[in-house]
């Protein structure tokens, strides 16, 4: 039985203290494989010395998060990119478009957004795609580009039935994490609707951990949180969960 965290951000300052504990517990609990969104300049050289630490466990992506792209963008970018070319990453995130904190960013975060998406599918790689308050927009702008072979995933999905179908037509996952345990969130019976096919599994680590461990440090190994959910869902055991996330992930992000 082998997990896959698509998305987690294990190098964050947060887990400097424990990391090693943090990936030992993940590993005896069959969660194998954490992969890595860049955010900014500042968080490169973590992700590099956490993967070159677990080069069996972490697998890096590269980019720049849409909160972090001000007016100087277009010069960060060129080091992103730079980075990027060195061929040492699986795919391009985290990237997207988040309306929550900042509106007034809105047309810098979409050129921001889609250069990355042209690297991605340059190089034939996926992308995970950040959403925050923007998911419609997301979509929107996608079907707009019409990218030739971008292909990815909607890191914390959390939208309606219609943007799942959506998402999925033009050939991307849905990355389901800690919000499918939450109580007030419908996405349970939106995903009732999604074939497992569809669907990778993440933490976001530190950020938005599961019940029962809402409001605290989301660790990797609550992964299995988000498992069980989908376990119930889909009336499969957490090894048939295992097993088709993991595919699913090697899928779409060809390793």
């Amino acid at each position: 039985m082998i997990f896959t965290d698509t998305h987690s951000h294990l190098y964050s300052t947060q887990f400097n203290a424990d990391i090693d504990e943090v990936v030992a517990k993940a590993q005896e609990a069959g969660i194998k494989r954490v992969f890595l969104p860049n955010v900014d300049l500042e968080s490169i050289e973590q992700l590099k010395n956490l993967t070159a630490k677990y080069p069996d466990v972490m697998k890096p992506m590269m980019g720049l998060h849409p909160c972090e792209v001000k007016e100087n963008y277009k010069e960060v970018l060129d080091i992103i990119y730079a980075e990027y070319q060195t061929g040492n990453y699986i795919a391009v995130g985290e990237i997207g478009m988040d309306l929550y904190w900042d509106k007034t960013t809105e047309n810098i975060q979409a050129d921001a957004f889609i250069t990355q998406c042209k690297w991605a599918a340059a190089n034939n790689h996926a992308v995970s795609i950040h959403c925050r308050e923007a998911i419609g927009l997301t979509i929107e702008l996608l079907q707009k580009e019409k990218i030739p072979g971008l292909k990815g995933v909607f890191h914390c999905f959390g939208g309606s039935l219609i943007q799942a179908n959506e998402v999925i037509e033009m050939g991307f996952m849905l990355g389901i994490g800690g919000v499918v345990t939450y109580k007030n969130t419908d996405l349970r019976e939106t995903l009732k609707q999604v074939n497992l096919k569809h669907i990778v599994i993440e933490t976001d680590s530190p950020y938005l951990a599961p019940v029962p461990y809402r409001g605290k440090r989301n660790d990797t190994i609550f992964l299995l949180e988000t498992a069980k959910i989908l376990a119930d869902i889909y009336s499969l055991t957490l090894a048939e969960i295992a097993d088709t996330t993991t595919k699913n992930s090697m899928e779409i992000f060809g390793c």
